[in-house]
């Protein structure tokens, strides 16, 4: 049995008490705790302090804004609560199945929206026990060590963000809200995140995610995640790709008039796919933009071996799932 180390733990009930309970030194940030807890069992991180957000009102909130043509989430939002809710289900299809995707039941349920933005990016060679990394010759980059075992002359850690939702909320243009002893911030969540898989969002020092700010369809769309993994449910995705279409009409005959796609899972920020400008006119149940979409997946993309499976055959599936992600959207007219 691993056991966790010893910390302090806090249970602010305000936001401000939160800021301030962070100013220590090391303090760490727990919601939900089924990504930090497992970490501090395998001695990947120390914190002096747990700040847990249970107490903390406000964060649990789903509220549409129709004038501003806005979707607010808190952070505290359960993955099972968002993946049910439905404002959600009827307006970002995309999210709720991503949400309800994720891991177990038991895990939907107690973890959070805010947590799974926030969550660590993961390595084969670093999420083990201690000791196995001690075996593999004193850590990584992430850990104990100062070599990359994924890219051996490498500067920078390429753990990889294995979210579900953020590929998804990137796709859908989200913003993320965050308040810290500088006050209060909001950028768009793309900007979050940095290619340093030791630190992989441009989170301060203080601050904490309080709320995602997703903008609503103004026309017609159709919107799918897709994800390969071994097993049906616990894992991690091995590869993600959220797609969205704006429609001239609500029809999946009618021409395309934007395409976006973001792809999960190769490093520790997620991609935006480019040059899809080529879609624009095509239909979506035209077989030409499905080979399209998944060709520019495919070439633009390139998985290292920092995560189980081969990165080649990681590679093959991401066209293997942005056709059929398409293919399922197409299916339900």
């Amino acid at each position: 049995m691993l056991r966790l180390p010893r910390f302090e733990l806090r249970a602010p009930e305000t936001i401000d008490e939160v800021v301030a309970a962070l100013e220590q030194p090391g303090a760490r940030l727990v919601a939900g705790g089924t990504d930090i807890l497992p970490n501090l069992k395998h001695r990947l991180d120390r914190p002096p302090v747990l700040v847990s957000l249970s107490r903390v009102a406000g964060l649990s909130k789903v509220e549409v804004d129709e004038k501003a043509g806005l979707l607010r989430i808190g952070a505290r939002v359960t993955l099972n609560g968002l993946s049910e809710h439905p404002q959600v289900c009827e307006r970002l299809p995309s999210l709720a199945k991503a949400a309800g995707l994720v891991a177990s039941p038991l895990i939907r349920n107690m973890g959070t929206l805010g947590g799974n933005v926030n969550l660590d990016t993961r390595c084969r060679y670093v999420n083990q026990t201690s000791f196995w990394r001690e075996a593999i010759g004193g850590g990584c980059l992430k850990s104990e060590g100062d070599v990359c075992h994924v890219v051996p002359s490498g500067r920078k850690c390429v753990a990889a963000m294995s979210s579900d939702c953020v590929p998804v909320l990137i796709s859908l243009d989200a913003r993320v809200v965050l308040v810290g002893p500088q006050g209060r911030r909001e950028l768009l969540l793309e900007d979050y995140y940095q290619a340093d898989g030791t630190r992989h969002t441009t989170r301060g020092d203080g601050e904490l995610t309080t709320e995602l700010v997703v903008p609503l369809p103004r026309g017609p769309r159709r919107s799918a995640y897709a994800k390969w993994t071994v097993r049906g449910s616990i894992d991690f995705p091995l590869v993600s790709v959220a797609l969205r279409f704006e429609l001239e009409e609500d029809r999946v005959s009618a021409p395309v008039r934007e395409a976006h796609a973001v792809v999960g899972v190769l490093g520790a920020r997620p991609r935006r796919i480019t040059r899809l400008e080529d879609a624009r006119g095509k239909a979506l149940d035209d077989p030409a933009l499905a080979a399209l979409v998944a060709e520019r997946v495919h070439a633009q993309c390139k998985p290292l071996e920092n995560v189980p499976y081969e990165a080649p055959y990681r590679r093959q599936m991401l066209r293997v799932h942005a056709r059929r992600a398409i293919a399922a959207l197409v299916a339900e007219g």
